[in-house]
């Protein structure tokens, strides 16, 4: 079983391979944007991994999401494998693919945060372990319309089944016009949105300070962020919010409207939420706003896929009051040094969420009425 990076010219039999499992596909313009991640290219780290057939033909895959982080004075990576795609005829090659992964040098840790209930128990094989220990299988989620998640219920219970090519011949249910209406959010005292990603800006500060604390963290500074958020394939662009106090922003949350498949109400996925140190009740302040304007948003509910001992803490009354979610261990790791698994508190910016989230569908203007063609956008999301 041969096994080599991903090439350009794999782009389309990565789409196929995609569109076979019901996963959202990338254009050309994102594959691109994809490659040129910062990260990767510091250290010339492959963006993934194909078995290939006797011509050269990609058959199954991985890609490989590398991250600049800091802690401290130092400068580190680490990487997250995503869109493990083995079609049944080639069994037996996720095991290869994992193991290249795994062997890339220049690491600190090796991890998924975003495994599917299939796959979940594959990693244990490999060397990775359930981590945070505590809520390695923990997801969050607060219900804003109860009759579209009763509605996404009730359709998963008939069709949850249903191959990824049936169900694009279903079309996309549960849409509704908020989602692309996209009025400006109500926002408390304190809160503000976050426009200015500049390297000059108040948000660098902020980035500054942050990472001058005595913890690990994913980089998130403005050039980070600026790719972050140019992803081509976005229908919507993420919703960014800032805490400000004296002047000065002290935390901030990034969320976007994801639409897990077709037959699922939109969601607002909270993608990062992090704060300083002396400003942790924050964190309760910027997920409540994202739960007070998600209805209007078009969102079902807001949910947040990667939770840490130390966010529970952070969001107080809250997580109490959040459905519990997940619950088979979608969070893997394999992290070289004890110390800094310990200084490491990741959100879901850490993981593949940010570059795997089906984003909704953008509404077709057609010049007269028609039947609605199905897409092939998906089924079932990562997780």
């Amino acid at each position: 079983m041969s096994v080599r990076p991903i090439v350009g010219s794999d782009h389309e039999a990565l789409n196929r391979l995609h569109r076979d499992v019901g996963w959202p596909e990338r254009s050309p313009a994102g594959w691109r944007w994809l490659e040129a991640n910062p990260a990767r290219q510091d250290i010339a780290a492959p963006a993934g991994w194909v078995v290939v057939d006797d011509r050269d033909e990609a058959v199954a895959m991985v890609g490989n999401f590398v991250q600049r982080f800091r802690h401290g004075s130092r400068r580190l990576y680490a990487a997250t494998g995503f869109s493990i795609i083995v079609p049944p005829s080639r069994k037996g090659a996720s095991r290869a693919l994992i193991r290249t992964f795994l062997k890339q040098p220049g690491l600190f840790a090796r991890y998924t945060f975003n495994a599917n209930a299939r796959s979940a128990p594959l990693y244990g094989l490999f060397g990775l372990k359930p981590w945070p220990t505590e809520t390695h299988g923990l997801k969050l989620s607060w219900v804003t319309d109860r009759l579209a998640c009763a509605k996404g219920r009730i359709l998963r219970s008939l069709l949850g089944r249903t191959s990824a090519q049936t169900a694009a011949r279903l079309g996309e249910q549960l849409m509704n016009g908020r989602v692309f209406r996209q009025t400006a959010p109500s926002l408390p005292p304190q809160v503000t949105e976050l426009r200015d990603l500049s390297d000059g800006s108040p948000y660098a500060d902020f980035w500054r300070t942050l990472s001058s604390e005595d913890r690990l963290l994913a980089d998130r500074g403005p050039a980070t962020l600026r790719w972050r958020i140019a992803d081509p394939d976005l229908t919507l662009k993420p919703l960014l919010l800032a805490c400000v106090r004296e002047d000065r922003i002290v935390a901030t949350a990034m969320a976007q409207m994801t639409k897990t498949s077709l037959i699922e109400p939109p969601c607002l996925d909270i993608i990062d939420l992090v704060a300083l140190e002396t400003a942790q009740d924050a964190i309760a302040l910027l997920t409540q706003t994202l739960i007070d304007n998600a209805r209007d948003m078009g969102a079902a509910k807001v949910r947040l896929q990667m939770v840490t001992p130390q966010m529970l803490t952070a969001l107080g009354d809250l997580a109490t009051t959040a459905r519990r979610e997940g619950g088979w261990g979608h969070c893997h790791a394999i992290i070289d040094d004890p110390a800094l698994a310990e200084a490491w508190a990741p959100t879901p910016f850490d993981g593949d969420y940010g570059i795997c989230s089906r984003t909704p569908p953008a509404p077709v203007r057609r010049s007269r009425p028609s039947a609605a063609h199905a897409t092939a956008r998906g089924r079932v999301s990562k997780a």
